[in-house]
């Protein structure tokens, strides 16, 4: 096949729901990441929260999205998704203007009725849920709005949208938080998304259907999570690959702390979380094609390793220049895992099964964030405010995620049975 004639298949292969939604799922990646880059410093500074109560926030704010994206599949085709779609971008518009809101004097009579801490928490948790509609919808399009000859570049351009959204909302977060305040950070989030709402009311119609089966109700939904948690070794597994995700988020949770109070107070913190989305962008192809001989789990295994050990360089040398070079030693531990991470996981499901471990897949990164928010919080404290050892930080950070590595090779070599396969 020559090149026009691909690039024919492109053009014609896919329906306007594909670009509509895709589209869609970029700003919503740059509003929530724009958010997540300036969430701690915000809660810290802003909200007068100390750096524990901030870092446990902004731990639950990543949290939740991961736990609520397994059902979300199951309520988008009930709902359609053109009707979740402009439903989930409409509470995350009133989330994220809600959250920038905080300390407006119109919300006085709120805050003075509970704590603040309450608050806060209640607004955090109403993203993850327009986010848990968003991805299934996005996803569901991409797979119902190609033709069957180009849906794997369809899933490309979806991945390569996903990151580019996650590269331009620290960027945006940088520079509104420059030029305006914080708060107006979350109020940029609030309008990227109340756009999309308005994109797709006006351009997505409801991709048809093609030959799927029928969506299991909530009832037989939960009857196949109980069936997942009877798989102790799977279980397991999720459990333990959990560290993985303690480690990363401390990239977002502590990390922007960590700069502007130990290292440069006037350092750019959001414009340095640009580092981690731009190397998975330029480097994920390479990396995969480098490691696709290396078994499932030894890859997985060899990327929490990486992400893992690279705090020690921000350890021997703490300043700007070196935040950047770990962020990117860490992008590398993650494009080198990740593929493979869910290759592993969409091996190990039984048949008919496949939807339900793969929602499971997101797990460990639900509960790699909620136990990050307060595990780097308590690090933060205890090792810079109380000890004045804010190095020791990274030393704890690289520990769980070395021991991590160790028992995933454990997993390897003692749990896993004949059943499982290794790649």
């Amino acid at each position: 096949m020559t090149f026009a004639e691909r690039l024919h298949e492109i053009r014609t292969g896919f329906e306007r729901p594909f670009w509509v939604a895709n589209i869609s799922e970029l700003f919503e990646r740059l509003s929530y990441y724009a958010a997540f880059a300036s969430l701690a410093r915000y809660l810290h500074e802003s909200l007068n929260f100390d750096v524990k109560q901030a870092s446990s926030l902004t731990g639950l704010f990543g949290g939740l999205v991961w736990f609520l994206a397994a059902f979300g599949g199951t309520l988008a085709d009930r709902l359609g998704f053109r009707r979740s779609l402009s439903l989930a971008y409409l509470i995350l518009s009133c989330s994220y203007f809600l959250l920038g809101s905080l300390g407006a004097s119109w919300l006085a009579p709120i805050r003075n009725a509970m704590p603040l801490g309450v608050l806060v928490a209640l607004v955090l948790m109403l993203p993850a849920l327009g986010i848990a509609l968003v991805k299934p919808c996005v996803v569901g399009t991409t797979a119902r709005a190609s033709k069957e000859n180009v849906r794997s570049i369809g899933y490309s351009i979806y991945y390569t949208l996903v990151n580019i959204g996650g590269a331009a909302g620290p960027y945006v977060a940088s520079w509104v938080h420059q030029h305006m305040s914080v708060e107006n950070v979350f109020r940029v989030a609030a309008l990227s998304v109340f756009l999309m709402f308005f994109a797709v009311l006006l351009f997505f119609k409801e991709p048809q259907r093609s030959g799927e089966t029928q969506t299991v109700s909530l009832g037989q939904a939960a009857k196949n999570f109980v069936t997942v948690l009877s798989n102790p070794r799977f279980m397991l597994f999720l459990l333990i690959f959990s560290g993985y995700w303690i480690v990363y988020w401390q990239e977002f949770i502590i990390l922007p702390l960590y700069v502007h109070d130990y290292i440069d107070p006037n350092a750019n913190t959001e414009l340095l979380l640009v580092t981690g989305p731009l190397t998975v962008i330029a480097l994920q192809m390479v990396v995969s094609f480098l490691t696709q001989r290396i078994p499932a789990l030894r890859a997985i295994t060899l990327g929490t390793l990486i992400s893992a050990l690279a705090w020690v360089i921000l350890i021997v040398h703490p300043s700007v220049l070196m935040v950047v070079v770990t962020l990117f030693a860490v992008s590398l531990g993650e494009i080198t895992q990740s593929p493979r991470y869910y290759e592993y996981i969409s091996r190990l499901a039984p048949p008919g099964q496949q939807g339900t471990y793969m929602g499971f897949a997101f797990l460990p990164i639900g509960i790699g964030s909620l136990i990050g928010g307060w595990f780097g919080g308590l690090l933060i404290h205890h090792f810079g405010e109380v000890k004045h050892q804010p190095g020791r930080i990274w030393w704890a950070v690289t520990a769980v995620g070395v021991a991590t590595a160790a028992l995933l090779w454990i997993y390897d070599k003692k749990v896993r049975t004949s059943n499982i396969p290794a790649s």
